[in-house]
This record gives C-alpha cells, sequence and structure tokens, in this order.
C-alpha cells in the first residue's frame, strides 16, 4: 500500500461500497484540513466528522481516522512509556534469557500455560487500572464462516477482491515452498506496525486512559512473534525475528518494513516465508469495542486472521499473487483443523502489504486492540505449532 494511501488493513468485518470509500476519504480529507490548518477546530470537527465516517467505514474505521489525526498534528504515534531506541531493537536468530523470550523448555510445556512475564504484567495492570474510568465496553465475539463469502471444509473466506476464487481448486494447486535445511534461515517473522498492542485485564470494558501502542518488547507485537518463533525453533525451523520499530512515525512504515525485508532476503537467500505479524482494531463506535475470541482447550484465544492480498485494480507489480493465496489456504486449513474456531474467514483482498516480497508472504491479525496480550499470546503458540506442522511438509528429504 502506497505510503499517501488510506490505511484499512484493519477494516476486517466487511468492505463497504466504492460510494463509501469515497465519503471515508473526505471525511479524512476534512479533519487532516482542519487539523493541519487550525487544531483547534480539527478537535471541535473530529466528532462529527468520525460519526460520519464510521457509517462508510468497516469495523475499526473510527479510531483509524482518530490515530490519523494525531499523526498530521504531531507526526508520531501517542505513547505513553519512555520512548526505547529503534536501533537497539534488531534481528536475531539466538535464544536469549530474557523474560520476553521464551526458551525451549517452555514451549514444551502446557500450551495453556500463562507465561509469567506476562502474569506479571496483568497483576501490575490491575493495581494500574483499579479506579480508572469505564469509558466504554468490550464485546467478545467469535466470527464463524457467516461473514464469509465461500467455504470448503475446514477453509472459509471472505473474497472482496471481485476476482473469482474456487476455494478446493486453489487447495489442489501446489505450494511454492521447498525447504532444504531446517538449520538455514527459511522464515522470517516481523512487524509493520511493531507498536500494536493489547489490554493487559479481560475487563469487559476500556478506559481512555490506557493506550494499545506501546514501544516496549514486552507488551507489543514482538511479544506475540516471540511465542511464534519458540514453536518453530523448538520444531527445530531457524527464524528470523525482525524486533525492529517500523512505525515509531505511521506513514511509511510499509515502505520501511519492505527495505529490511530485501536486506533479509540478500543475507539470507534461503528466506522465503514473510509473516507480517499485526493485530486488528475493531469498534462500532466510540464506546463499543470489539475482541474477536474462540475459546481453545478451555482457553481464551485471540481469533486470527489472514490477509492475502490480489493485483486488481489499482494494485500493481503483484502479479504472482496466486501463490500466496495458496499457501494462505493451506495455512488457514491446518490451523483449523488442529484449533476450530481459531481463525476467522481468511481476508482475500485487493492490497499488496509488501506480500509481493516471497510466494508465501501474508499478513496476519492476532487478535484485536481490545483482546488481552495473555490471549493473543496463546493464539501465537497455536500459529506457531500449527505453521510448524504446515511447514514440515516443505522439508525436502534425500
Amino acid at each position: 500500500m502506497k505510503p499517501s494511501q488510506l490505511h484499512v488493513k484493519r477494516s476486517t468485518g466487511t468492505l463497504r461500497s466504492a460510494k463509501g470509500a469515497g465519503v471515508c476519504l473526505l471525511a479524512l480529507s476534512l479533519i487532516v484540513a482542519a487539523a493541519a490548518a487550525a487544531p483547534t477546530l480539527g478537535e471541535r470537527v473530529l466528532p462529527i466528522v468520525l460519526a460520519s465516517a464510521g457509517l462508510a467505514l468497516p469495523e475499526g474505521g473510527s479510531s483509524l481516522l482518530r490515530s490519523q489525526v494525531q499523526e498530521v498534528q504531531t507526526g508520531e504515534l501517542l505513547q505513553k512509556e519512555s520512548p526505547v531506541s529503534v536501533a537497539s531493537s534488531s534481528a536475531t536468530r539466538e535464544t536469549t534469557a530474557a523474560q520476553t523470550e521464551p526458551t525451549a523448555k517452555n514451549t514444551a510445556a502446557s500450551l495453556t500455560d500463562t507465561p509469567s512475564d506476562i502474569q506479571k504484567l496483568m497483576e501490575e495492570a490491575r493495581q494500574q487500572l483499579s479506579g480508572a474510568s469505564h469509558d466504554g465496553k468490550i464485546i467478545t465475539r467469535q466470527y464463524n464462516t457467516s461473514s464469509a463469502t465461500a467455504t470448503y471444509g475446514k477453509v472459509a473466506v471472505q473474497n472482496q477482491t471481485g476476482q473469482a476464487m474456487d476455494i478446493k481448486t486453489v487447495l489442489s494447486e501446489p505450494v511454492d515452498l521447498k525447504i532444504q535445511d531446517k538449520a538455514e534461515p527459511t522464515i522470517l517473522i516481523y512487524h509493520t506496525h511493531t507498536t500494536e498492542s493489547y489490554q493487559m485485564l479481560d475487563n469487559g470494558w476500556f478506559t481512555n486512559s490506557y493506550q494499545t501502542r506501546s514501544n516496549l518488547e514486552a507488551r507489543n507485537m514482538v511479544r506475540v512473534g516471540n511465542e511464534i518463533v519458540a514453536q518453530l525453533e523448538a520444531a527445530g525451523f531457524a527464524v528470523i525475528h525482525d524486533k525492529k520499530i517500523y512505525d515509531a512515525t505511521y506513514n511509511g512504515a510499509y515502505d520501511r518494513s519492505e527495505a529490511a525485508i530485501e536486506a533479509y532476503q540478500k543475507k539470507y537467500p534461503e528466506l522465503q516465508v514473510l509473516l507480517d505479524i499485526h493485530r486488528d482494531a475493531i469498534q462500532t463506535n466510540d464506546t463499543t469495542r470489539i475482541k474477536p475470541t474462540a475459546t481453545i482447550n478451555g482457553k481464551k484465544a485471540a481469533q486470527i486472521m489472514i490477509i492475502s492480498g490480489c493485483e486488481r485494480g489499482d494494485v500493481t507489480g503483484f502479479p504472482d499473487w496466486e501463490y500466496n493465496l495458496r499457501f494462505a489456504t493451506q495455512l488457514q486449513k491446518i490451523c483449523e483443523e488442529s484449533y476450530p474456531g481459531l481463525m476467522r474467514p481468511l481476508f482475500f483482498c485487493n492490497r499488496k502489504y509488501n506480500m509481493h516480497k516471497s510466494h508465501c508472504s501474508l499478513l496476519l491479525e492476532m487478535g484485536s486492540d481490545s483482546n488481552t496480550l495473555e490471549e493473543a499470546a496463546y493464539s501465537g503458540r497455536l500459529l506457531g505449532k500449527a505453521l510448524a506442522q504446515l511447514l514440515e511438509q516443505y522439508v525436502v528429504t534425500n
């Protein structure tokens, strides 16, 4: 996606019509103009425009527009923590003793165990939020095949491309993946929106004083990525986990992560599986947010949505998108077979999101900003375990 375009990847419920998109862009233009020309005026106009734009934007649209205004006014994401140096967050293949890095011993334990570092954060949150205002409610929702446009077996797809797709046929087509040596890095886990983070407590309400953006690896998408990586490494796969922050300034994040991907591919030519791990943001209005959740083995898990793109309309430079879709449907299938209910319908859309960098490149949404870090970390373990099972099928044996 071009940096200048409105970022709508969070909108995972339903895409509106082209007319609705026009309203969204007009609304955003009004907000940007107001905020840039007169910040005070922009603040007064914002609630009105958000209410109107919310009718046209998909789920999560209002919060997206609000964040765009904050970026226009400040040029940076709002943060509550002391910022960490971007340079200090680097890719690593080594297992460390850091508290936020799961060890091989931890992965052998029950998948349902809550990591000790997350337990500590939850206890701190209980104290910090004991007197917090209740500014809205969080509704638990399990997305199922009712929001899909097509289903086949365990695979449900929400096709928003206008491109015909037969799931059975796609599942039968070969995935372009051959892993010659598991000890060589063939997998890159990265986070274009690194600072996306979660609630800490499953309270059923949220407070505006708590921001679901964080520079801290213990709280943001890096923490969830650690869980995925731990499961892959436990299965013997070498993994590159890029922990760099690409969204300290939101605009241009995809360009920055794309440059990093190219550097990794040059250094590690065997890289084939590129997974951009995010979380969604879903709200119906300013006081109601949605947490996509499933119960797996008696424990709440943040539902996962795979996004696979397509070259169509304004989306160009993505001629091999069919290969990504094949890999996406296979991953959707094995995750649902292993952990029924874990996956939201696969979102097939006219977007690129750096998926053109390999034939097995996808974007995954690990729950929403209303899920808890514990739920997202649990989903990371489940995803990592299922992904390892899928990748094992593509290891070349002599």
